[in-house]
């Protein structure tokens, strides 16, 4: 895109969309942050936090990356944007809920079952971020053995939403908040061709649609 798109881009933003909230940002800035969830998404262009949930300023504290994948807590001195964003967000902003969410048509998820060979240079983050995909790649082979593509698709990316969930709970701090009732967390997939959302049930096992009767 022309750099005049950009600049009609803000400048719509700053006469319209700013206006309508600009006591909201004058308020924010006053009085700080304080959001009701952490969201966790993924990087894909298609995947709008605000616009999925109808949510303002202020309302989301968002982390996104490569198919909205959670690394397990790791101590040590290395760099951790996602760990630093749980982080910040549970010890710092006190969030009471945490939303991982999900998509279909995953490009992160799709990459799973692809040849990465030729590419370890070019992709050497990616294919390493991967790996946190890999135990729903397998679990999934194992549940839709003889499913099609498509049921194959969609397995791993509702099974990759159960894995970062547990994933979370490996950081000692958020588990401790999440066992006072402090913190609740919950698992979205979000259908990009519907606009459709559902919920993960964990006494069921399974995704259900989020609606006024879900209760999620």
């Amino acid at each position: 895109m022309k750099r005049e798109h950009w600049l009609k881009g803000v400048e719509a933003f700053r006469s319209v969309h700013f206006k309508k909230h600009e006591k909201d940002f004058l308020e924010l800035v006053e009085k700080g942050q304080n959001p009701r969830a952490l969201f966790i998404g993924c990087s894909d262009s298609r995947v709008l936090p605000n616009l999925i949930t109808s949510t303002g300023p202020g309302d989301l504290f968002v982390v996104r990356n490569v198919g909205n994948l959670v690394p397990p807590y790791k101590p040590d001195n290395d760099y951790h944007a996602t760990a630093a964003g749980i982080e910040y967000a549970v010890n710092h902003l006190k969030v009471g809920e945490i939303i991982v969410c999900g998509h279909s048509d995953c490009g992160a998820c799709k990459a799973l079952y692809e040849d990465h060979s030729g590419h370890e240079e070019s992709m050497i983050h990616t294919i390493k971020w991967l790996e946190l995909g890999m135990p729903a790649k397998e679990l999934a082979l194992k549940s839709v053995a003889d499913g099609s593509r498509e049921e194959l698709q969609e397995a791993t990316e509702k099974f990759s939403v159960i894995f970062q969930l547990q994933n979370l709970l490996t950081y000692p701090y958020l588990r401790k908040r999440v066992e006072r009732g402090e913190l609740f967390l919950h698992g979205w997939y979000y259908r990009i061709e519907s606009g459709e959302v559902e919920y993960y049930d964990p006494d069921e096992h399974a995704f259900f649609p989020l609606g006024k009767e879900s209760g999620a």
